[in-house]
């Protein structure tokens, strides 16, 4: 028996890489009885049929799993936003980072189209920027023919799996093209009617670059919190869950709870009032999902 990871699933096999080649295998029936299924990015014990063929025996524990695309153990995610066409828009950067959290993913924000903005819009993000890298994020701006992306994204994908988030037309395939030149992924221009882009979606594999693996694949265009209860919502604002070590009740929703650490660094501007109205906002999302049988 060996060990080895799944890097791509096509047409019901499963590619697994080990000491630099992929041997095809195909996975146990016993995983379908379980009700499990191999995932992209799943550790695995197989045993080899033949020189390159092989079955899947066993999944080791995941460190966590995504479902579009399917995919599991990540370690973060370029998650990429246009700064204009379409508009930056931080109620949807913050769901998307929710999420992220939530699974354990670390978000990169990756910002395109720099070069489109007006020294006043410039201005104005710039305040955005320095308040999400207060939080603590990571913040790359890339402009058009950006020749120094690769050489800044270097230090950031060696050594993890990462992948691609981000709606359609902000310029995730373009970022695809740059780091991956090889698969020429096809980008269209803005569809001004819908203010969004068109791209064909493919099959996920992790591919080597930049001494890591990125999913080669557009990623995931949406988020909805069906997998968050509210307990935890707190968790997945670093600022909230910070803060909320001072708040007189365990579980603070920070809502209508009296002595709430949240809500006094609300009064004093250490948390931001539109980071603080999508918390509400999606807190009541949770609580209006329909319960789960």
């Amino acid at each position: 028996m060996a060990q080895g990871q799944i890097r791509k699933a096509l047409s019901g096999y499963y590619y697994v890489y080990q000491d630099g080649e992929l041997i095809q295998c195909r996975g146990r029936g016993v995983f379908r009885n379980r009700g499990e299924s191999p995932l992209v990015g799943d550790i695995v014990d197989y045993t080899k049929e033949g020189d390159s063929d092989g079955v899947i025996m066993k999944l080791h524990p995941r460190k966590n799993e995504l479902v579009r695309p399917p995919i599991a153990n990540i370690d973060q995610a370029l998650l990429v936003f246009s700064v204009k066409e379409p508009e930056f828009n931080t109620i949807l950067l913050d769901r998307f980072l929710v999420v992220l959290e939530s699974f354990q993913v670390d978000p990169i924000i990756c910002l395109t189209k720099m070069d489109l903005l007006t020294d006043e819009e410039r201005v104005k993000l710039q305040v955005y920027i320095d308040q999400y890298k207060a939080i603590g994020y990571e913040i790359i701006e890339t402009y058009k023919n950006d020749e120094t992306l690769l050489e800044r994204l270097q230090p950031i994908l060696e050594g993890k799996t990462s992948v691609l988030a981000g709606q359609s037309g902000v310029g995730k395939s373009t970022l695809l093209n740059t780091l991956l030149p090889e698969l020429q992924l096809q980008t269209s221009d803005i569809s001004q009617s819908l203010g969004r882009g068109k791209h064909t979606t493919r099959h996920v594999e992790l591919i080597e670059v930049c001494s890591g693996l990125l999913a080669d694949t557009p990623g995931f265009s949406s988020f909805d919190f069906d997998t968050i209860e509210k307990e935890e919502l707190t968790s997945c604002f670093p600022e909230f869950e910070r803060l909320s070590e001072g708040c007189k009740f365990r579980g603070c929703l920070h809502i209508k709870e009296p002595k709430c650490a949240v809500k006094d660094a609300l009064e004093t501007g250490e948390v931001q009032p539109y980071r603080y109205e999508h918390y509400q906002q999606f807190l009541q999302e949770i609580l209006d999902r329909k319960p789960r049988y």
